[in-house]
C-alpha cells in the first residue's frame, strides 16, 4: 500500500472513530447504530465495516481512543518529566493535571456507558481499564520508583503505591461525576484543595521518615 492510500485509510479511520464518538455519546451503545455513523462520518457503512468487523468492534476503539488520548496527554503533560524537584510538588502537579485531564464530561458519559455494558461486553471495561487508570498507575509507579531512588519516598512496592496514591486523587471525585452527572464534577478550586489533601495523606503513608519501621 502506498504512502498516499495509507494516510487515506488513517484519515478515513479517524473520521469514522470521531462520528461514532458523538453518536455513542447521543444515543447510547445499545441506541447507536453503523447508519447513524456513516451518516455523521459521510462514508459508506462498506467503508465502516472495512475498518471495524461490528459496532462492538467499533465501540471499544473508541473506548481506547478516548481514554487512551487522556493518557497520552498526562505523559505529555508538566507532571511528565521525572527531575529532582520535592516529590510533594510533582505530586501535586500529578495529581491536579490528572483530575483536570479526567473530570470532564465526556469521558465520565463514556465511563457510565461501558459500565452499563461491561456484564455482557467485558472487553469494554477492560480497555477502558487499561487505557485509562491502569496506565496512570504504571505512570505513577515509574516516578515512585525514582523518588524512592534518590531518597524522597519509601515505596517497596511501587505498583502499590502508584495505585493508592491513583484512587486517593480519583476515587470521590470520580464517584461524585459518575453517580451526580455534570453537577458532580468538581470545580478547579475544589480539585486543587482535593489533590492537596491527598498529597498529605500520601505522603503521611509513604514519604521519608514518615514511618520508621516500614
Amino acid at each position: 500500500m502506498s504512502n498516499g492510500a495509507e494516510t487515506r485509510m488513517r484519515r478515513s479511520r479517524q473520521k469514522i472513530l470521531a462520528a461514532a464518538e458523538d453518536v455513542f455519546l447521543t444515543a447510547g451503545f445499545l441506541g447507536a447504530s453503523m447508519d447513524q455513523v456513516a451518516e455523521r462520518a459521510g462514508v459508506s457503512k462498506q467503508t465502516i465495516y472495512a475498518h471495524f468487523k461490528s459496532k462492538q468492534a467499533l465501540f471499544i476503539d473508541v473506548v481506547v481512543a478516548m481514554s487512551g488520548g487522556a493518557a497520552q496527554t498526562l505523559e505529555q503533560g508538566p507532571g511528565a518529566p521525572l527531575d529532582d524537584r520535592p516529590v510533594q510538588e510533582f505530586l501535586l502537579e500529578a495529581a491536579i493535571e490528572q483530575l483536570d485531564v479526567v473530570l470532564t464530561p465526556r469521558l465520565m458519559q463514556l465511563r457510565r456507558m461501558v459500565i452499563g455494558e461491561v456484564e455482557r461486553f467485558p472487553e469494554l471495561g477492560k480497555a477502558l481499564f487499561e487505557n485509562g487508570p491502569q496506565k496512570a498507575i504504571n505512570r505513577l509507579a515509574r516516578a515512585c520508583a525514582h523518588y524512592t531512588a534518590i531518597g524522597q519516598l519509601n515505596t517497596p512496592d511501587t505498583i502499590e503505591a502508584a495505585s493508592f496514591f491513583n484512587w486517593i486523587v480519583m476515587g470521590a471525585p470520580t464517584s461524585a461525576a459518575m453517580l451526580l452527572g455534570d453537577a458532580g464534577i468538581p470545580d478547579r478550586d475544589a480539585r486543587h484543595r482535593h489533590a492537596t489533601e491527598s498529597v498529605r495523606i500520601f505522603l503521611c503513608a509513604y514519604g521519608v521518615g514518615a514511618q520508621a519501621t516500614r
